[in-house]
């Protein structure tokens, strides 16, 4: 295990120690491989995720499982082995009902970090929007199956003092989930219990009462950086023609808070009023098109008929598309009522909620009220959407950095810190 061994990774030399894990020994010398289910602790390595994929002498494999040895050509950054992770990724998003700005677990998940690093605006896949369990029975912790993973470390990390196994995996296939031992899970020390949550890579596995204990801003992978973006008319005055750029807005199924955000720029709005005209928007209450417009900007998803038809109008008059938010590019906090079946959920708003009008037990049905969908769809399930900036709401600088570089047709990066879901 001591003996010095030469590997090449992605076209560079180095030397490691002979046996050891290669995601060890990559990030011994610096090379960061990304993966979820990896733990130090764990012995063997699981190799549940995928994500630490590379290629080892011309054949595909996961890191985590393979032990480095002399002579090794590892291949770890090619486009098809980021496009792959982004994949992943992407899929554990759709299928696991991970919505950032309503859990617990933002801003110190793993996942939602890894999403960050590798720059994921949106997922290329629909949501499944399973209703799995979410179980409270034990007394202190919370097993939250939506957005579980089945990474396995804690069905192998979390014991008891006399070695029995806290956490499980029942049923199998696409109905395999995790379940609590609530006896055993008892025996557990406040501290291991807080160890389980922590080592969660997602918010899985939650206790109850420590769930926010540390504010936006200090969280684990908060980052606060200093705003490098150069003043907004010094970057247009490059322009050769004077023509003001036209952007159209519109908020669909959603609160309306990345519009109040889009106007958090304070005075800069004076700025940005000399070089863009705001068309058809709730900004200028601009109610029809009157010209053809080279950005329009999209918030909430789709949950009726009327959000159909007016994204469609959208997508027809707007050279390029933006949706903006989590509710545009997930379906947000509305698409929860995907859980639920569309009539149940009019049942219990209109007939028997508690603030229901005694006697009025009646489910409005008018032509002229838009017709409900039976899900809250993101809107590049209905279009085609060219760019997309995350966020609950995503902050003014975010918002106006992205569209002035698109407009600019010029290239340009998100900082880690500027980069948020929630």
């Amino acid at each position: 295990m001591n003996n010095l061994i030469n590997i090449t990774i992605d076209g560079k030399k180095f030397q490691v120690h002979e046996g050891k894990n290669l995601v060890d020994a990559a990030k011994e010398n610096g090379v960061y491989i990304p993966t979820l289910c990896h733990f130090h602790e764990v012995n063997p390595p699981l190799g549940t995720c995928r994500i630490c994929t590379v290629i080892v002498n011309g054949k595909t494999t996961t890191s985590c499982t393979t032990k480095v040895y002399e002579g090794m050509e590892v291949e770890i950054n090619t486009p098809e082995l980021l496009n792959t992770r982004k994949a992943i990724i992407e899929m554990l998003f759709a299928e696991g009902n991970h919505f950032c700005p309503s859990c617990e677990k933002s801003g110190h998940c793993d996942m939602q970090n890894l999403s960050y690093d590798m720059g994921i605006t949106n997922t290329r896949f629909s949501h499944v929007y399973s209703n799995k369990v979410v179980d409270f029975t034990s007394d202190r912790m919370i097993m939250e199956s939506n957005r579980c993973i089945l990474c396995k470390r804690c069905v192998e990390e979390i014991k008891t003092n006399d070695g029995k196994n806290v956490f499980s995996f029942v049923s199998r296939g696409v109905k395999t989930r995790v379940r609590i031992d609530y006896n055993e899970e008892a025996k557990l020390t406040d501290s291991q219990a807080m160890h389980a949550m922590n080592l969660c890579p997602v918010g899985a596995i939650l206790i109850k009462g420590m769930i926010y204990e540390q504010p936006f801003g200090n969280r684990k992978y908060d980052i606060v950086g200093k705003d490098k973006d150069v003043h907004i008319i010094d970057r247009f005055k490059k322009r050769q023609d004077e023509n003001k750029f036209i952007v159209a807005t519109t908020s669909l199924a959603g609160c309306f808070g990345c519009h109040m955000s889009l106007l958090d720029i304070d005075t800069e709005i004076l700025d940005v009023l000399e070089i863009v005209e705001f068309n058809k928007s709730p900004l200028t209450d601009i109610k029809k098109f009157s010209k053809r417009c080279d950005v329009g900007l999209i918030e909430g998803g789709c949950a009726n008929s009327e959000n159909i038809e007016v994204l469609k109008e959208f997508r027809k008059k707007c050279d390029i598309l933006i949706g903006f938010g989590e509710c545009a590019i997930m379906g947000g906090i509305p698409a929860m009522r995907n859980f639920v079946p569309l009539k149940e959920c009019l049942e219990e708003a209109y007939i028997n909620g508690l603030t229901s009008e005694i006697g009025a037990n009646i489910i409005p049905n008018h032509e002229d009220i838009p017709k409900l969908l039976n899900n809250v769809y993101p809107c590049n399930e209905i279009v085609k959407i060219d760019y997309f900036i995350p966020g609950c709401p995503p902050s003014a600088k975010h918002i106006w950095k992205v569209i002035k570089n698109i407009l600019l047709n010029e290239e340009y990066s998100i900082a880690h810190e500027e980069f948020k879901y929630d």
